[in-house]
């Protein structure tokens, strides 16, 4: 199914295509953009270990490893995050007609959870970080994602790793759409970013920044109480930049727990309307925030979304980007499991975990075995008939084997001290109880 995906949407042809409408200055050269891909898609789901080890396996290949990594170097960035965009469309439209998408947060609406990734810290391998210890943070990125979808649909990156989050907030501003509801932290909590998706006949559900200039209109009113605590709720006034003001609403739940900050409340800005979304259902759609905090986690599990080696921005965020495209193949995998198995609640049950383990396991094998020209059924296919296809495939996965291992309740941690005296122990006298 993924291989029959990348045929679909990341075959040669189609992708040297794309590059071409959407290089800008950058040149093609004897490295053609789809080999870049290739190889770098390897790495990123693990199928080779290093950039050096998947060039060394490429056959189609006739450019030195030096000019591989030149290629890298130089990658802009708003090429990796249009190859996001890009395959992202393309994957929507097949959930879309394998009808395979999860239950909408507020229907009527299309939800959007936006949050900020900081790539981990990279080798020392430039000459400019060889005089310092400290990490060499190669850029940051705000991604977009989609829950309906499980899968990220917008990418905006930075190069510099020290940059605030909310200097990106422009770029994501002229991407929202009318009827869209944006979840997002308090970092995005700012004049300009609440009033621009306000002016577009957007809406925000977000939690409120302690220096966000708020305008009390009346007495919070107790409303209700939730999973996590009581819900009070209030009518502000909100301003732009340029001083213009408009009426949206404060949710304040009480919390039972503190959090992890030692806040005892939480308070959250929105301008859904009153009769249309109550207190308490708002409360619930911010604990959706948390979808892409998994969503994260679930990249980095499944893939070297952060490729240490690269140390150059352009080419660390290139790799980042191709974690996310392969993510969002693993997406359309998924739905065609919720199209094919509509009595299985395959988020709660499928292990995705077990699904990259099987394709690292038996890919490489599946591609010397599958002759090329037995793929052209995937290339040549329509957004219908592919969806077919992978529906009729994923009828055939045996589930069990990709069943999820509930974890059990976790055992406290002992802290033992190390006795000095005796530095090694018998594990054999220990199991018999002769220590």
């Amino acid at each position: 199914m993924v291989q029959g995906l990348l045929e679909q949407i990341l075959n040669e042809e189609k992708l040297n295509t794309w590059f071409e409408a959407n290089r800008g200055r950058q040149y093609t050269g004897e490295l053609l953009f789809s080999t870049v891909v290739e190889l770098m898609l390897e790495v990123v789901c693990q199928l080779r270990a290093s950039v050096h080890v998947a060039y060394r396996n490429t056959e189609n290949i006739s450019v030195s490893v030096t000019s591989l990594y030149n290629k890298l170097n130089g990658m802009k960035t708003e090429t990796s995050a249009a190859l996001v965009r890009y395959v992202a469309r393309e994957s929507e439209g097949i959930i879309r007609e394998m009808e395979g998408e999860l239950p909408a947060i507020l229907p009527g609406y299309r939800t959007k959870l936006l949050d900020g990734n900081c790539i981990e810290a990279t080798d020392h391998r430039l000459k400019v970080l060889r005089d310092t210890r400290a990490g060499a943070l190669p850029g940051k990125s705000l991604v977009v994602f989609d829950p309906e979808l499980d899968m990220a649909i917008d990418l905006f990156l930075c190069e510099d790793g020290h940059a605030q989050e909310r200097s990106l907030l422009d770029k994501v501003l002229l991407t929202v759409m009318h009827k869209d509801l944006w979840i997002a932290d308090r970092n995005f909590c700012t004049q300009d970013f609440l009033f621009g998706i306000q002016e577009r006949g957007a809406f925000f559900v977000i939690r409120e920044h302690q220096l966000m200039p708020v305008v009390e209109l009346d007495e919070r009113v107790f409303i209700g109480t939730c999973e996590t605590g009581d819900i009070y709720e209030q009518q502000v006034m909100l301003k732009s930049a340029t001083d213009i003001t408009y009426t949206a609403r404060r949710i304040i739940v009480k919390l039972k727990q503190k959090t992890r900050n030692g806040d005892d409340e939480i308070r959250l800005l929105t301008n859904l309307e009153k009769d249309e979304v109550d207190a308490i259902k708002i409360a619930e759609i911010y604990r959706e925030r948390w979808g892409i905090e998994t969503a994260f986690q679930r990249l980095e599990g499944h893939f070297n979304s952060e490729i240490n080696t690269l140390g150059y921005p352009k080419a660390a965020l290139f790799g980042f980007s191709l974690a996310l495209v392969a993510f969002n193949l693993y997406a359309v995998v998924m739905a065609a499991l919720r199209a094919a198995h509509p009595d299985v609640d395959i988020k709660e049950e499928v292990s995705e975990y077990y699904i990259a383990s099987d394709i690292r396991a038996l890919y490489s094998g599946m591609v010397i075995a599958v002759d090329y020209h037995d793929w052209s059924i995937f290339r040549q296919a329509t957004i219908t008939q592919i969806a077919v296809l992978l529906v009729d495939l994923a009828r055939t996965c045996h589930l069990a084997k990709l069943k999820k291992k509930k974890r059990g309740v976790k055992k406290p941690k002992v802290n033992v001290q190390l006795d000095k005296s005796t530095p090694h122990v018998s594990t054999l006298k220990l199991l018999s109880g002769n220590a």
